[in-house]
């Protein structure tokens, strides 16, 4: 036993763990000589790993058979090689995983996954920090990327489009580091929120009047609190004939839409040219005829340009802002376009903002890793010097049960938002008593 009282790293248990990483790296390496690597991206998933599998049992009854190895070790043994030739290793299995959203790797010993809102640590590893580092480069080449000790910071994503952030020595001082974020083949729908209580259904029936009725909607929330997935949901009701051009750092956006244009940022190459930012595109995104704009994340100088395409005829653009409450969110809007350089004076640059966004919804991850609709805000005008909002609908937070879960309630604040005026005219109508001041619903 350590002094501390844990497993000492020169234990059985980890002796076990090195013998075993040993003889897969090994196994691997047999396997890459035997086998023709041209073949192998062509090689269809099936084939290549009924192929690898008959190799390696062949390795493991004749170059590896005084191994002690029971018939669960050896098919364990296979699957994982073939992750590791195919695949992202260790990685593989929680990619597979429905239940995992995200995947943190704090060098090669300790990945932990997100379920449902809580981290997990597992029990994987790689076998050093040089296996890790490789499979980092896996996944950065095939997006024609690179990270090294001269750009030790790289964001990617895999071919099912989920985020990844890899950052590596001398930045990250004990060994590399790997974030997943991983990305939801059956995007959720509005009606998936009300079911898991994200929001009460009246919630549901305003946001999509006002995405229908063409209202600017900003979502704010903190990292993890399901600003995409919204923003995914409310995408659903923007009508199929209209032209809709997305700009993303990352694709996450999954619209349904026909009429789509998707844009991507570029970093800067080796030589630091080459980089296309955000604010580039949304420039560009003016010039192609949009009927909506929608920005995966404002957090630059994008902000400036996406204000002035709402004010000017670019109605109904959606976006998202990390930020912790609707006035925060403002406030980070207005840091944003000082960056751009607005020469505006601070009433003046308010005044701007409190014209172009409508709507601002306030969503959180809370303590029990569920996701709440915490606040819809309608921003009203200006008194002095100073964007008034008034809060349509709020969720409150009584407390916790026993076993942890967050106890609270859905309320309607009773006042009648000025949007449902504009909507009216535009033969979108809203039953009379969805904001009479209540409670919508318990949890």
């Amino acid at each position: 036993m350590s002094p501390a009282g844990g497993i000492s790293p020169h234990s059985d248990a980890a002796k076990n763990a090195e013998t075993y990483h040993d003889i897969k790296m090994r196994i691997h390496d047999r396997l890459i000589e035997l086998m023709d690597l041209t073949r192998l991206e062509s090689m269809p998933r099936e084939l290549f790993k009924s192929e690898v599998a008959k190799l390696s049992e062949k390795l493991l009854n004749e170059e590896f058979r005084d191994v002690p190895l029971n018939q669960g070790e050896r098919d364990r043994l296979v699957r994982e090689i073939h992750d590791e030739m195919r695949g992202h290793g260790p990685l593989e299995p929680f990619l597979r995983d429905p239940t995992v959203n995200d995947i943190l790797v704090n060098t090669f010993d300790h990945i932990y996954v997100e379920r449902s809102g809580k981290l997990e640590l597992t029990e994987a590893r790689f076998k050093d920090n040089a296996h890790l580092k490789k499979i980092i480069d896996r996944i950065v080449n095939r997006m024609g990327r690179r990270v090294d000790e001269t750009t030790p910071m790289v964001d990617a994503r895999l071919p099912d489009g989920s985020r990844v952030n890899a950052i590596i020595p001398p930045l990250s001082i004990d060994g590399p580091v790997l974030s997943i974020r991983k990305f939801s083949k059956e995007p959720l729908e509005l009606t998936d929120l009300i079911k898991y209580k994200s929001m009460p259904v009246e919630f549901g029936d305003v946001l999509q009047s006002i995405v229908r009725g063409r209202q600017n909607i900003l979502i704010s929330g903190g990292t993890g609190s399901g600003k995409t997935t919204l923003l995914n949901c409310l995408s659903r009701f923007i009508p199929n004939d209209e032209r809709i051009v997305t700009i993303e750092d990352a694709a996450e956006l999954q619209l349904k839409q026909e009429h789509v244009v998707r844009l991507e940022t570029r970093p800067p190459n080796l030589e630091g040219k080459g980089e296309v930012t955000q604010r580039d595109l949304v420039k560009n995104s003016l010039r192609m005829r949009p009927d909506r704009i929608i920005i995966g994340e404002v957090r630059g100088a994008e902000a400036l340009d996406m204000l002035q395409a709402m004010n000017t005829g670019h109605d109904g653009s959606l976006a998202t802002i990390h930020s912790n409450s609707p006035r925060d969110a403002l406030m980070r809007l207005e840091t944003m376009m000082y960056m751009a350089g607005f020469n505006m004076t601070p009433a003046s640059l308010k005044r701007y903002i409190s014209s172009a966004i409508d709507i601002v919804v306030q969503i959180a991850r809370l303590s029990d890793g569920t996701r709440k609709m915490l606040s819809f805000q309608e921003i009203t005008g200006m008194e002095g010097e100073v964007i008034t909002m008034q809060e349509i609908f709020a969720f409150e937070q009584h407390g916790l049960t026993t076993d942890g879960k967050v106890r609270g309630r859905f309320v309607s604040r009773g006042i009648r938002p000025r949007f449902s005026e504009r909507l009216e005219a535009k033969g979108i109508k809203m039953p009379g008593n969805l904001f009479v001041q209540r409670t919508m619903l318990d949890i």
